[in-house]
């Protein structure tokens, strides 16, 4: 009866991993085959212009996985990824990638920059103040289908990386650098 026990109590501790590994929110541990389309011409996608070859990566949705052959609704769009070196320029800065967020309930997106491509007179307090915390920066809007550098449409800068971020507002250090990152950001000429 001892040996029924702990072997029951091995089998249920082992099938309670096995499930909460499966409910992890990255994926866990099989990653979704999500569907996504690589363009053949230069596009406008989220008021942004992608050159040919920017692969669009869509949520999951039924009987859709992997390479698409056309492009599929742009409201389900959570990642634009330039061709491997190639970039677009977001507020004066190279960017290689931009992320919808992960939570539905944030209304925004991930920048992701490439800071070696970014000449030395070219560069603003901006987008020093991005680069002295890392290449990605958290950005939150009001029309979530315009990705483009639109000062009217950016609410806020939400995060620089792991450093800086919103949800710690008891943090006055992280506060003020946000604010001030947002501040220089609207000064950035969008044309």
């Amino acid at each position: 009866m001892k040996f029924f026990k702990s072997s029951f109590s091995l089998l249920g501790l082992l099938f309670l991993t096995g499930c909460v590994g499966n409910m992890n929110p990255t994926g866990g541990n099989s990653t979704p085959n999500y569907p996504y389309f690589i363009t053949v011409k230069p596009l406008v996608v989220k008021k942004i212009a992608v050159p040919t070859g920017t692969k669009l990566v869509y949520e999951e949705q039924f009987f859709k996985e992997g390479k698409q052959e056309k492009m599929l609704n742009e409201e389900k769009l959570i990642t634009i990824e330039l061709p491997k070196g190639q970039f677009i320029i977001w507020g004066g800065v190279p960017v290689t990638s931009i992320d919808k967020f992960f939570n539905s309930e944030m209304r925004g997106y991930t920048v992701y920059a490439d800071f070696e491509k970014l000449t030395e007179d070219k560069k603003t307090k901006f987008s020093e103040l991005w680069q002295s915390c890392s290449n990605d920066i958290g950005i939150t809007v009001k029309n979530t289908e315009d990705w483009s550098f639109n000062t009217q449409n950016i609410s806020d800068v939400e995060s620089c990386s792991v450093l800086y971020q919103r949800y710690f507002k008891e943090n006055e250090s992280q506060q003020k650098f946000l604010n001030e990152i947002y501040s220089e950001l609207l000064k950035v000429d969008s044309k």
